[in-house]
């Protein structure tokens, strides 16, 4: 999984059926430390998320598919959860 924050969202009018009744996100990645990591992404969403967002992604076809509960279908990244707090732990060598 992958830290993500939601930019925006796709609208399509033509897309697999397999997408009917799920949105396409437009999802940035991120450092543990907030900052971008790379292009955006786009990401089907399984939990409802929105613009502002900080969401778990997974970029992994099968994981992708199960989440969304299309298996079988062209999906290779989806939103799985909507982070509420991220907390990360001091280096205490």
């Amino acid at each position: 999984m992958q830290i993500g924050r939601v930019v925006g969202d796709v609208v399509a009018t033509q897309k697999s059926p397999s997408h009917h009744g799920r949105k396409i996100l437009l999802v940035q990645l991120l450092n543990l430390d907030g900052s971008p990591r790379g292009a955006p992404i786009l990401a089907l969403d399984a939990v409802d998320a929105g613009a502002g967002d900080t969401v778990l992604v997974v970029l992994e076809g099968f994981s992708a598919m199960t989440a969304v509960e299309r298996p079988n279908s062209p999906i290779d990244m989806a939103v799985v959860g909507v982070i509420d707090e991220l907390h990360c732990a001091d280096d205490a060598t």
